[in-house]
């Protein structure tokens, strides 16, 4: 028997299951390559291989979604000049090994990074168009698998905010927060009550903590 237009029915039923079946062989095909790929040993692990495909739009979508849906909002004019100055001190003890000072070259640890740690005062680095709660959260939060650790347990909220209002003032901050950003100037600013802080390298050693 022919339908309308002279298709027999098995012919239609055929090309569906036909369908039905690529569509899940597709699915398969797609994890069990990615997996083939993992186990060969060609996937970009080490920190001067170039990336994956898409990997960068992937986290780069994943991160700002999230940043987005969960960053605090605090207006940058509430923070002072010695709100600034303390920021200073907790960005000397706990960032600027990686996201460097005014004037001064990255270091050859953060060359070394992947991605590279932006170069916070510098113009391609800089993130002063990024709102305070913005930077807040990475400091809290850190980026998973790029090197930048969250520091909700080594630092107290309000140095966390210092420290976000510090690099978010990055081209306009006030002579004191400067002075405090010279090299070989190392401040501690005391934490809050439970928290426990990154001590600083004692002279003459490679610091050795994160950004």
């Amino acid at each position: 028997m022919l339908r309308r237009g002279g298709e027999r029915p098995e012919r239609g039923e055929k090309a569906v299951r036909n369908f039905v079946v690529g569509l899940i062989v597709g699915f398969l095909i797609l994890p069990a390559g990615l997996y083939i790929y993992v186990r060969s040993g060609n996937a970009p692990v080490a920190t001067a291989y170039a990336p994956m495909p898409f990997e960068r739009m992937l986290a780069r979508t994943a991160l700002h979604a999230r940043i987005a849906k969960e960053a605090p909002q605090k207006d940058l004019k509430t923070f002072t000049d010695a709100d600034l100055v303390s920021g200073a001190q907790v960005y000397q003890t706990n960032c600027a090994f990686c996201h460097g000072l005014p004037g001064q070259p990255a270091s050859a640890a953060s060359a070394g990074m992947f991605p590279r740690a932006p170069q916070l005062f510098t113009a391609d680095g800089t993130v002063t168009d990024d709102s305070v709660g913005v930077t807040y959260w990475k400091v809290n939060n850190g980026i998973r698998l790029s090197g930048m650790p969250g520091f909700h347990a080594a630092l107290g909220e309000q140095q966390m905010w210092q420290v976000s209002a510090l690099v978010a003032r990055a081209d306009n901050l006030p002579p004191a927060a400067l002075d405090a950003l010279r090299p070989g100037v190392v401040g501690v600013a005391a934490p809050a009550a439970g928290a426990q802080t990154i001590p600083a390298a004692p002279a003459g050693t490679t610091p050795t903590t994160p950004h």
